[in-house]
């Protein structure tokens, strides 16, 4: 895989602009990701780079709003599975970026693996099983349901407002999902969905979803296949080892800006060796 790099066509010229979109739309397209690098970077322009690429920002409920579109990533300090980002959630994002406000002196490198590449290395039997359905079940706790259906209910603006007709509003606006709601407010829920997809920006097929992720901020997911049977450690394990074949990690400098296409591209994280880094994330469709 290459380092795609964007750097300023003037380098007396470097404030970040969505005069960029175009050029990290076409390598997007290309690659799956690009990194924007040697650019004079704040939150504002990070902020105005997620808006320019996005019609609709996303965002994680599990974490720390910063700007108007925009989260400080918090997973802890050990290594994080390759994933797509909300891989788990009915609405996906189309677009990811990364903004490393500041690097840290050692590891904490964020890990690329271009989904296409996996699904290409499969065999017939790994193709055939993983083009099935996939079940995501899992038990969220109330606020964090809460917040995520504040954010993704057109009628509402705040946690506050949401009843159990609102997730029913939603169930029935997005298909292939179930809830069942337990006394204690937790929220059981179940979302089908394919864990090999076509990118939403590029015409190319790839694994890309979240088996291989985290639950840093969640409860370890069940998945179960459309056959019935559940997805074993041992078949993850396995499906690690073909991923990491195609693996590169990004070393971050201060004011680096990288950007994924989330429908293709799983990233991931090497274990946190600098916890002083800062590094802020945006998200959403096209």
């Amino acid at each position: 895989m290459r380092y795609n790099l964007i750097r300023p066509a003037n380098p007396a010229a470097r404030s970040l602009t969505t005069a960029v979109v175009p050029e990290v739309k076409a390598f997007l397209a290309r690659d799956g990701w690009a990194i924007l690098r040697g650019f004079d970077v704040d939150m504002q322009s990070f902020s105005d780079l997620v808006a320019g690429l996005c019609t609709r920002i996303t965002f994680d409920p599990a974490r720390e709003y910063t700007a108007d579109n925009t989260q400080k990533v918090d997973a802890g300090l050990g290594p994080i599975g390759l994933h797509i980002e909300n891989g788990n959630t009915p609405k996906c994002p189309d677009v990811v970026a990364f903004f490393a406000r500041r690097a840290a002196f050692e590891g904490s490198q964020t890990t690329i693996c271009d989904g296409v590449q996996v699904f290409g290395a499969f065999d017939d039997h790994l193709k055939q099983r993983w083009s099935q359905k996939m079940t995501v079940t899992r038990t969220l706790p109330e606020v964090l349901w809460k917040r995520y259906l504040a954010n993704e209910h057109p009628a509402l603006s705040s946690p506050d407002q949401v009843r159990y007709e609102h997730v029913l509003q939603f169930k029935a606006a997005i298909p292939n999902q179930d809830f069942v709601l337990n006394d204690d407010g937790s929220l059981v829920y179940s979302l089908t969905l394919d864990p090999v997809r076509r990118s939403n920006l590029a015409d190319v097929t790839g694994f890309a979803n979240a088996v291989l992720g985290p639950s840093h901020n969640y409860q370890p997911p069940r998945y179960t296949l459309a056959d019935g049977s559940e997805v074993t450690a041992g078949e993850i394990e396995a499906l690690r080892a073909i991923a990491e074949r195609f693996t590169t990690e990004i070393n971050w400098q201060d004011g680096d800006v990288a950007v994924l296409d989330n429908t293709r591209v799983l990233h991931g994280r090497r274990a946190i060796k600098d916890p002083t880094r800062e590094l802020y994330i945006g998200m959403g469709t096209l």
